[in-house]
């Protein structure tokens, strides 16, 4: 195993309860470096408690949970890691570059201040009290927090909430910077496109166990979806009613449509309006497949509720 494919942490069987509710059910996950792993779901479906098993937060009720081959609550292992959260409670009169040394100051080889702004593109903000900055600025100061330490392994939770398309596009750069260094990364998002742009590998969980994981290309595969593009005289209406379409919409002057009979799809269109101009096929993306995915798991658990 290379360096960069080495397993920083992971779930062995793990199971969590509360209550009755069983949030984990016999999960297995690992974590490696040079990687990217999104993990997706919907609400409910035992992200949150995987995660703070990782970090050490709440125990396993069964099963194994390591970091770097430590118990997670071990201050040795806590060490490796930075945390973003998608709610973070900051001291609102401290300057951002108080902020970003007094994080630095609880690791042994943090990053040096310029070097933690410039990755999380806040240079300009080093002067300026975390309590006046806009929401967007706020995330950009916490992922500057998640990565001063000099962490092997990231867990970045909706990173990109409330930031504009430029600032987005930045953040995306330093976590691509981040993985290329060999850390490990852990995103959880509901922002399909991010997760399409920057996995390696994708979990999709759903009711507390691991539906289906693999690359973007390979969950892409597992669904028989496809999209339609076209220039038409089609009305979305029309088109709607059509057997083969399962969703159909206009987006900048096009008809877009999905169909797990693309086939038949494309000679009918072809059939109604011989104008028809533009015309392209895709594969299924990571948001057609997520939720072909998650319904296909529903209707599962649904059937053996019915059984028994």
């Amino acid at each position: 195993m290379s360096g960069n494919e080495r397993v920083l942490a992971s779930l062995q069987n793990a199971s969590k309860s509360y209550g009755k509710i069983k949030a984990l059910d016999g999960v297995d996950l690992a974590l490696r470096g040079g990687e990217l792993l999104a993990l997706l779901g919907p609400n409910g479906a035992g992200k949150t408690t995987a995660i703070g098993l990782l970090l050490g937060l709440i125990r396993v009720d069964a099963g194994a949970v390591s970091l770097f081959g430590q118990d997670p609550q071990r201050i040795q292992a806590r060490r490796n890691i930075g945390v973003m959260l998608q709610d973070a409670t900051l001291p609102a009169t401290l300057r951002v570059g108080e902020l970003i040394r007094l994080t630095a100051s609880y690791y042994p080889s943090p990053r040096t201040l310029s070097e933690s702004a410039e990755l999380a593109g806040v240079g300009d903000l080093l002067d300026r009290p975390y309590g006046k900055l806009s929401g967007g600025q706020q995330r950009r100061v916490q992922f500057a927090l998640a990565l001063c330490g000099r962490p092997r392994l990231l867990f970045l939770d909706e990173p990109s909430v409330g930031m504009d398309i430029q600032a987005r596009q930045k953040l995306w750069t330093a976590i691509r910077h981040l993985v290329a260094e060999g850390n490990g990364v852990v995103l959880t998002t509901h922002y399909l496109e991010e997760a399409e742009a920057l996995a390696n590998r994708v979990c999709v969980m759903a009711r507390g166990k691991i539906i289906s994981e693999g690359s973007v290309d390979e969950l892409r595969a597992r669904v028989s979806l496809k999209r339609v593009r076209c220039a038409t005289r089609l009305d979305v209406a029309t088109v709607r009613d059509w057997p083969e379409v399962t969703e159909a919409r206009m987006d900048g002057g096009r008809l877009w449509m999905s169909s797990d009979r693309v086939e038949a799809l494309v000679r009918r269109l072809l059939a109604v309006d011989a104008d028809l101009s533009s015309l392209e096929v895709q594969a299924a993306g990571l948001a057609e497949a997520f939720t072909e995915l998650t319904r296909d798991a529903d209707e599962t658990a649904a059937e053996q509720l019915e059984a028994a």
